[in-house]
Parts: C-alpha cells; sequence; structure tokens
C-alpha cells in the first residue's frame, strides 16, 4: 500500500516567461520515447540489482522510495575521526544514457529539495563526474549544466575563493536557470525530465516547468542517474527511464 497522507496533486502555477535570463518552456517534448530501459515501482521488497546507495540515507517504505537528509551540517574532522560535509541524501541507479526520458512521481514530506540528476564517474573534468541535473522546490524549478558550470574542475576550485566571486559568476552565465512555481506538501506530482544533445526540459504534471540549452548537457556518457533529497522527507515512485530520440 502506498503512503496515504501524500494524496493526488497538480502544479498549481509555473512562471516560462517573464525574467529576461529565462526562455519560454517549449510547449511541445523535446524527446520522443524508445525502448524503456528500466521501471520500479518499489513494491518489491527485494531492491533492484541496478540500485546503489550513494549518501544515506534511503529506505523502502509502504511500496515508495523515501530519502531523508542525515548529513545535515558540516563537522570538522577532530579526535582521528573524518571530517563530515553537508550533504543531500542520494540513491544510485545504473542506467546509462545519452538521451533519455525519466519519469517518476515525487511527494514533499518535508523535504526543501528533491532532484534528478546525471553523473559520469570516469569524466575527469569536472568534480565527481557530475553533469547535470533538475533540481525541484516547493517554489521553484531549477536546471544546471553541472560538467561546464559549477563543478567544472577550474571553476569548482575557484569557488573556495571567496574573493572570487565576481569571477564565478561569469563563468557560471547561461549554466544554469530557475524558473518559478507554487507546489504542495505532502502532494504527489509526475516529474519529467527530457534530455535531449544539449537541452534539458522538465515538466510537472504535464505542464512545462523549466528548460536549459548548455553544452555541458550534451555530454555522451551519462553512465549514472541519481535522485537526491535535501531535508526531511522526500518520496519517490513508479520510476521510469527510457532511451530517446529528439522529437521532429
Amino acid at each position: 500500500m502506498k503512503i496515504a497522507s501524500c494524496v493526488a496533486g497538480i502544479l498549481l502555477a509555473v512562471s516560462t516567461v517573464g525574467a529576461a535570463e529565462r526562455p519560454p518552456v517549449p510547449e511541445q517534448s523535446l524527446a520522443v520515447k524508445k525502448e524503456l530501459l528500466f521501471a520500479d515501482d518499489f513494491e518489491n521488497a527485494a531492491i533492484a540489482p541496478a540500485w546503489h546507495k550513494v549518501v544515506p540515507t534511503f529506505v523502502m517504505e509502504q511500496g515508495v522510495l523515501k530519502g531523508t537528509q542525515t548529513r545535515e551540517q558540516t563537522i570538522p574532522a577532530t579526535d582521528g575521526k573524518p571530517a563530515i560535509t553537508a550533504h543531500a541524501a542520494v540513491y544510485g541507479l545504473e542506467v546509462p544514457t545519452t538521451n533519455s526520458v525519466v519519469e517518476t512521481r515525487i511527494c514533499f514530506r518535508g523535504a526543501t529539495m528533491i532532484d534528478v540528476e546525471f553523473d559520469d564517474r570516469k569524466y575527469t573534468g569536472a568534480h565527481y563526474g557530475h553533469i547535470c541535473r533538475a533540481q525541484v522546490r516547493l517554489n521553484g524549478v531549477t536546471i544546471i549544466d553541472e560538467r561546464d558550470g559549477n563543478m567544472r574542475n577550474d571553476i569548482y576550485e575557484i569557488k573556495k575563493d571567496p574573493a572570487r566571486k565576481a569571477d564565478v559568476a561569469k563563468l557560471l552565465v547561461g549554466r544554469s536557470v530557475t524558473y518559478p512555481a507554487q507546489l504542495e506538501v505532502d502532494k504527489w506530482y509526475t516529474l519529467v525530465v527530457e534530455t535531449v544533445g544539449e537541452e534539458m526540459r522538465v515538466t510537472i504534471d504535464g505542464k512545462p516547468a523549466a528548460y536549459l540549452k548548455s553544452s555541458g548537457i550534451a555530454h555522451a556518457t551519462k553512465s549514472k542517474i541519481e535522485l537526491g533529497v535535501a531535508g526531511k522527507d522526500g518520496l519517490f515512485d513508479d520510476i521510469k527511464v527510457w532511451n530517446a530520440g529528439a522529437a521532429q
């Protein structure tokens, strides 16, 4: 039985036009679905082999996947114990893609952010092989080109110097975008992330929610899909991953 407290919900409002840096989100899909690569409704007690833990904590509970951030604070190394860096909870899925459609149902039960991320651990040009991601918050949807943006090795190092914030800002122009949204706690939404070439498009309950065109998104070997949750708690259900081609 699914967790009953998260009832069906709809996207209340998403603004796709307004600020000059936000292009209108395409009304039509970027992608055409091809073969279904992976599906999981989390009803099976046995965890599918493609899943693995990245950053705790995720559990399967009443037919859904629940993520809870437990690394909430950065703790310096002391008494021989290694430092702990604050980080969202992350669950990994070993499903290689280039162009894809990822669909999943999400629900906020205290979470501040839920995201779908693409990585390539063998890629050494960006921190930890981060490529791109779509982040959903109650008040907005963000798409980030991490490969050529905030996680690119040189930019990642420059960010550590507070005196170079202006330099970082210039380097990151066009590498991310945020669109306003109005979502509700304890309601289920269908999140779709389309990735085709240099473009990523997000819809929520079938409505255009965010769009970005940036070079890093076109990375050809997206070897891993990761689900992330910041705060407590974020739920996923009925995830599907398709290989995709470009829509005509």
